[in-house]
């Protein structure tokens, strides 16, 4: 195999990756009945007039399956905290005591949990989507490699390469998808 046609597969599988490493970013986001620290990802506060995430003000620690606690560092902190989580419209009203703030999880629903499996079932969409652009430029990639003077075998070897790529990680899609949806229905 040549040099080009090993890169182009080399860069298809590293973008692949990143593919699946986004998918697994966002699937952790999605609740599902337990309290999870990384709920509050991508959360930020107003921290001496520049946006900061709340784990970098603030202590957040898991109490219970259904309680998060978050004791900032600053007491002042606790108001703008309070205001990120309820402008970020996460589904859950924070409790201030003066201390920290409570996060109270409510037990899901057996319908709030159709709509989260197909919340994860469409971010699994997204990745697949992804998955096979990312397969459609390697393959014209390798088209132009066998239109600049490779051999058809080659090319149609590393074509089937990258098919045999695509189809590992769109199987690796729809392993992560099985694995949260049963996390999401198991009360």
């Amino acid at each position: 195999m040549s040099e080009e046609l090993s890169m182009i597969i080399e860069d298809a599988e590293e973008t692949m990756r990143k593919a699946i490493n986004h998918l697994e970013a966002e699937l952790t986001r999605i609740r599902a009945g337990k309290a999870n620290p990384t709920m509050l990802d991508g959360i930020t506060v107003e921290y001496y007039g520049s946006p900061t995430p709340i784990a970098q003000v603030a202590n957040i620690s898991v109490l219970d399956v259904r309680t998060i606690s978050i004791q900032p560092w600053e007491k002042n902190m606790l108001g703008p905290i309070e205001k990120a989580i309820m402008q970020a419209n996460i589904g859950i009203t924070p409790q201030n005591d003066g201390n920290q703030i409570r996060l109270f999880l409510p037990p899901l629903t057996e319908e709030r949990r159709k709509e989260l499996v197909k919340k994860s079932s469409a971010e699994g969409e997204q990745s697949k989507v992804a998955i096979r652009s990312i397969r459609r430029d390697a393959i014209e990639q390798v088209k132009k490699l066998q239109k600049d003077g490779l051999s058809e075998d080659a090319a149609k070897d590393g074509e089937s390469s990258v098919q045999e790529l695509t189809d590992k990680y769109i199987a690796l899609v729809d392993k992560h998808l099985s694995v949260k949806e049963k996390e999401i229905m198991t009360v």
